[in-house]
C-alpha cells in the first residue's frame, strides 16, 4: 500500500484560498494571530479540535483536511481549470467553491425549515396550554 501525501495544514490553506479567507480573517475569528495561522498551515499534523474549529470556520468537514492528498487536490484544481476556461468557456467539473457554497446555501436552507417548524410546534403547544 503507498503512503498517503497528507499534510493539514496546506490543505486548511488551500480550502481557505478557494475561499477566498485570509490569514488575518481566519486568526480573528480563532482569536489568534496571522502568524499562528501561518506556522499552523506549515504542520503536517494539527491537533484534533483545532481542526475541528478551522473546519467548521471554512465550513469544511473536517475529513477534507484530514484526508485531502496532495495529488487529489493538485488534480482537482488542475481539472476545474483548463485552456477554455481562459475564453471563459468554463469545464464540466465543479469547481470545489461552487460545492461548498451549494452546501452551504443547502445548510441554511435546512436551518429555516428547522425554524420554521419549531415555531409551529410551538404554536399548537401554545394552543394546547390555553384550552381549558
Amino acid at each position: 500500500m503507498q503512503d498517503k501525501k497528507i499534510h493539514q495544514g496546506r490543505n486548511i490553506k488551500r480550502f481557505r484560498e478557494m475561499l477566498g479567507i485570509k490569514q488575518e480573517t481566519l486568526a480573528f475569528d480563532l482569536n489568534c494571530s496571522q502568524q499562528k495561522i501561518s506556522i499552523l498551515e506549515q504542520k503536517e499534523t494539527i491537533e484534533k479540535d483545532m481542526l475541528e474549529k478551522i473546519a467548521g470556520l471554512l465550513n469544511v468537514p473536517v475529513e477534507a483536511i484530514e484526508n485531502m492528498e496532495e495529488e487529489q487536490a493538485i488534480s482537482i484544481i488542475s481539472s476545474t481549470f483548463n485552456n477554455s476556461s481562459l475564453t471563459g468557456v468554463v469545464n464540466n467539473t465543479t469547481h470545489p467553491v461552487d460545492a461548498l457554497l451549494q452546501l452551504h446555501e443547502e445548510k441554511i436552507a435546512l436551518y429555516e425549515r428547522m425554524l420554521k417548524e419549531k415555531d409551529e410546534m410551538m404554536a399548537k403547544l401554545e394552543q394546547y396550554l390555553q384550552k381549558p
